[in-house]
């Protein structure tokens, strides 16, 4: 029994490690990808931004007023940028995260439930066997017990005999 539950260990954690590659391998494909081109684009956006800033910056070299102005305001567009860029990262990946676990959960609960299933069906199997085994043993044992006569007379007293007791 030890050894057929070890082969089902195994068999489940070779499974369970399917399964999780599985998951990797479609995170990576759907998720991910996503993520990193959002990323990727939102960074070529602030590039774009920062040129355009620094750009102004040389056409307005004369205005000094105007070019501390403009400066000051591609800075503070450029980290409220860059500072979004972040917040949405971090969110993303922590939403991915967060449903990658929430899954990987529910795939163990749903093998733990297969698993109990299984487990179930085995033992009643197994309690029907053995009751069908001990009702022909009980049944073989009693054909040979009131095959003659004076047997069966003697087993009929024996429990007339317990039944007055009782």
């Amino acid at each position: 029994m030890e050894q057929l539950l070890g082969q089902f260990s195994l068999g489940l954690f070779i499974l369970q490690t399917i399964l999780f590659i599985g998951l990797v391998l479609l995170l990576k494909k759907f998720a991910w990808k996503p993520i990193l081109d959002a990323v990727n684009d939102r960074e070529e956006g602030i590039k774009n931004a920062l040129l355009s800033a620094e750009n102004a910056r040389k056409e307005m070299q004369n205005l000094q007023a105007d070019n501390q102005r403009i400066l000051q305001e591609a800075r503070l567009e450029r980290d409220t940028m860059l500072k979004e860029a972040r917040e949405i990262k971090e969110k993303m990946i922590a939403d991915s995260k967060t449903e990658a676990q929430a899954q990987g959960l529910k795939m163990i609960e749903q093998a733990k439930a297969a698993i109990e299933g299984e487990k179930n069906a085995a033992m009643a199997e197994l309690k029907a066997q053995v009751s069908n085994l001990s009702i022909s043993i009980a049944e073989k044992l009693l054909k040979d017990e009131l095959s003659n006569k004076e047997t069966q007379t003697k087993l009929v007293e024996k429990m007339l005999g317990d039944v007055k007791l009782n």
